[in-house]
């Protein structure tokens, strides 16, 4: 963590407006003139004076050299130590200074990204996003679960986020009650941090089905990139990509699952809550009007994440997700990111495709699967 990082507390709601702006304003801008931010180790006064007990507020990382505005050393409210002085930042707060969103948990240590740590930039989106949108989190050992009743189907939406310590037997555990209460089908966990990979590894040996994955980022220098010329990406309603993403999911769990329709239709229709808490660029190419590659950019203040780059089999090789992929940094360049993730298969051709558009390795996260009948069925981790 870098210290020199200032905090402001906000909610999901508010920030997800001020996506839309570009600026968070909240009221205290008109009220004195000024939006209240704090150093990490002042941030739990604020939060107990505005938020007690709420469970809904995030920590926005801003960091202090993307402020135009200036920021002033200056005496809190009453009954905050007389000696203390919180940053104020005499201007709208821009949403491009604001490196990552993280739950805010006065009891629970949440890792704080250097603007320049691009791995921890996204672990934190990897963690954020899912807390945000989440019907219910719930803070645990090591991390959060967050559950979605309206999706069972979508381990994304139900699953431990791990984060710290308390090793495999934690993870089995949690994931264990989580699922006889929940009803959940299978005990799904997503581990993350420089202390996940043993954890997966144990979590192999005893039975679980592992899938790794790359965490890849790439930096954007401000200027919007160039076009290669052929197929171009435009924006569209996320309805528009729904028909290419339904029929990816079919071909990938087709004799997997009980029910196709049912999953397949799960796990199309949770996708619309992204936007909820996160501004969301949902990305297509046509051909003859139909969409034969498609993608989705979410943008998260100044760091965005490149989700669900696919082609119709049938159209591959054409350049198609090239253009996919152009547009969204354009996109990202245009909303004023300067790093792009995104997650690739660890032993899947994309992470080298993505490599040769300049995207380099960061990090790994593990995704950890077991059916709760514990037949030792393999079944698919990436739901």
């Amino acid at each position: 963590m870098d210290d020199a990082v200032l905090l402001h507390l906000t909610t999901p709601a508010e920030w997800r407006t001020a996506l839309d702006t570009g600026a968070l304003t909240p009221p205290s801008l008109a009220e004195v003139g000024f939006v209240h931010l704090s150093t990490p180790a002042q941030a739990h006064l604020p939060a107990e004076r505005l938020f007690p007990g709420r469970r809904d507020v995030v920590a926005l990382v801003v960091d202090p050299a993307r402020l135009a505005a200036p920021v002033r050393l200056e005496p809190g409210v009453p009954g905050d130590p007389t000696s203390m002085r919180f940053p104020h930042l005499y201007g709208p707060l821009p949403t491009t200074a604001v490196v990552a969103v993280v739950p805010w948990r006065p009891t629970v240590v949440t890792e704080l990204p250097s603007p320049g740590d691009a791995a921890a930039r996204a672990r934190a989106l990897a963690l954020s996003l899912p807390t945000r949108r989440a019907a219910e989190v719930r803070d645990l050992a090591g991390g959060f679960a967050v559950l979605e009743p309206a999706f069972p189907h979508s381990r994304t939406d139900n699953r431990l986020l791990f984060t710290g310590a308390g090793g495999a037997d934690t993870v089995e555990s949690a994931t264990a009650a989580l699922a006889a209460e929940a009803g959940w089908p299978d005990r799904a966990a997503t581990l993350m941090g420089p202390d996940a990979g043993p954890v997966a590894e144990e979590l192999q040996r005893r039975g679980w089905v592992v899938s790794v994955a790359v965490v890849m980022a790439r930096w954007l220098d401000g200027a919007a990139p160039q076009p290669a010329g052929g197929p171009v990406a435009e924006v569209v309603p996320q309805v528009a990509v729904h028909g290419l993403w339904e029929s990816g999911w079919r071909r990938q769990l087709a004799g997997t699952v009980d029910d196709l329709d049912e999953v397949v239709g799960q796990l199309v229709g949770r996708e619309h809550r992204n936007d909820w808490v996160a501004r969301v660029v949902d990305l297509a190419v046509r051909v003859d009007g139909d969409v034969v590659a498609v993608g989705q950019l979410r943008v998260d203040g100044a760091t965005a994440a490149v989700e669900s780059v696919l082609t119709d089999p049938v159209a591959r090789g054409r350049g198609y997700a090239n253009a996919v992929l152009d547009q969204a940094l354009l996109e990202a360049t245009r909303a004023g990111c300067d790093l792009v993730v995104l997650d690739a298969a660890a032993l899947d051709w994309p992470r080298e495709w993505y490599a040769r558009r300049g995207f380099a390795v960061v990090d790994h996260s593990w995704d950890v699967a077991r059916p709760v009948d514990q037949t030792g069925a393999t079944t698919d981790s990436t739901r």
